[in-house]
């Protein structure tokens, strides 16, 4: 799907809170390990979501609200990334910070998308099933 604006959580949590996200990934995640940012950014999403969905129920689609609603539903993170990837990465551009890394081993991969499968599995708890 094509988006010809920027999309930004900011619209959802209000210019305070999406300038207090932005200093803290700016701190934290150039020294930070992906294995403790994402469930961090993770959090920031679910927290979204619940604004979200107290305050815009009958979101457009197309809008930020829709798609933290929308990806909360999927199972599949590159469904939910194809969803909400580009809100994601923009609050690494807004944080002037990489989400891109590699491993020691020269493998690349993605704290964005390790933050979308840390808020689309937030509720999952396999030692409760």
């Amino acid at each position: 799907m094509a988006r010809t604006q920027k999309r930004s959580l900011k619209e959802i949590v209000g210019e305070e809170t999406y300038t207090v996200w932005t200093k803290m990934l700016k701190e934290l995640v150039p020294d930070g390990r992906t294995h403790r940012l994402a469930p961090l950014i993770g959090g920031m999403l679910a927290y979204a979501s619940s604004t979200a969905y107290k305050e815009q129920k009958n979101a457009e689609e197309g809008s930020v609200a829709y798609s933290l609603l929308a990806a909360s539903e999927a199972s599949d993170p590159e469904e939910a990334m194809d969803i909400l990837g580009d809100v994601v990465e923009s609050l690494f551009r807004d944080a002037k910070v990489k989400y891109g890394r590699v491993s020691s081993r020269g493998d690349k991969y993605s704290i964005a998308e390790s933050a979308v499968y840390e808020f689309i599995n937030w509720y999952s708890m396999p030692w409760e099933a």
